[in-house]
């Protein structure tokens, strides 16, 4: 069956005359344009434009197509308008992209009091920028930033990828070997100790021992639990040590239950972003939504 967006599609590239111009009046990236095309065409048969450099020029078979469809298009958009359920129509629905720890300590707390509809995604920073890019997403917070020119990135907070351990953890070995400067020892007490990790991520441990012993860690944590703040709780008031950004365990680490042993020779420092799309109609919403998520980080 033919996907009505890709009517839509269609009838912007005739009237905008450009892929860029469509991708703006509907608010998606332009690779989503040119697949909605490609695949109306795919279905069709035929070319419905000549591409002269960055113009759309509609073939004599698109202009008969285009008088065929607009009269039918424009009455199912007028019976969208006028049959759609009036709780859908008034109120938007925002979907953001963010890891599950950050959801957990940011919005999680808030979700009842929005004054729209909420979809969160979970999953890698490439896919949920891909997303974005599709529209699919609306807003993603994310540590790394790509080279596309309808995604605008903005940055509101760093973390820090830290030590951490439980509040029994004695630490007065380590810190006196941190002032020998002595790896070996240093390696030696780390490794005395019970390590956690996550199902899914080994990131944050690998980057951080790369940076301040210039090689892979030579083991596997003791104990894999499913997120980030699976580990806090898990340290909380105890034993054992990690490696995670430091405003995951914010509040265990105020209240001296979880605590920082060693940020590293080197510090190892994300800036967070805001990724949005240029063209949006739902700024308002988004910008509660950035605010909710500044009180936390």
């Amino acid at each position: 069956m033919v996907n009505l967006e890709w009517y839509r599609t269609f009838k912007a590239i005739y009237k905008k005359g450009t892929l860029t111009g469509a991708a703006e009046s509907l608010f998606i990236s332009q690779p989503g344009v040119s697949l909605h095309l490609s695949s109306l065409e795919s279905y069709v048969g035929y070319k419905l434009f000549d591409r002269t450099g960055r113009k759309m020029i509609p073939t004599e078979r698109g202009k008969v197509f285009y008088n065929f469809i607009i009269e039918p298009l424009a009455k199912l958009e007028e019976a969208e308008k006028n049959f759609q359920k009036s709780n859908e129509k008034n109120t938007p629905t925002i979907s953001v992209g963010m890891c599950f720890e950050t959801f957990q300590i940011t919005l999680e707390p808030y979700v009842s009091t929005l004054p729209f509809n909420l979809i969160i995604q979970f999953g890698e920073y490439p896919e949920m920028l891909e997303n974005l890019e599709k529209g699919i997403l609306d807003l993603i917070i994310t540590p790394q930033t790509g080279t596309t020119t309808t995604i605008e990135h903005e940055a509101f907070s760093s973390e820090r990828i830290v030590l951490i351990g439980g509040k029994a953890v004695n630490t007065k070995e380590f810190n006196e070997q941190l002032k020998k400067g002595s790896t070996d020892e240093i390696l030696a007490w780390l490794g005395k100790h019970k390590w956690y990790g996550t199902t899914g991520d080994m990131e944050h441990l690998r980057r951080f021992w790369q940076l301040n012993f210039n090689k892979h860690p030579d083991f596997r944590p003791n104990y894999i639990v499913p997120n980030l703040n699976s580990i806090v709780r898990c340290l909380y008031g105890g034993e054992g040590l990690a490696i995670i950004p430091n405003h995951i365990g914010k509040k265990e680490i105020e209240s001296g239950q979880v605590k920082v042993i060693w940020e590293g020779h080197t510090v190892l420092e994300n800036t967070l972003y805001f990724a949005t799309r240029k063209k949006t109609v739902y700024e308002e919403e988004i910008a509660l939504i950035k605010e909710l998520i500044r009180k936390v980080m």
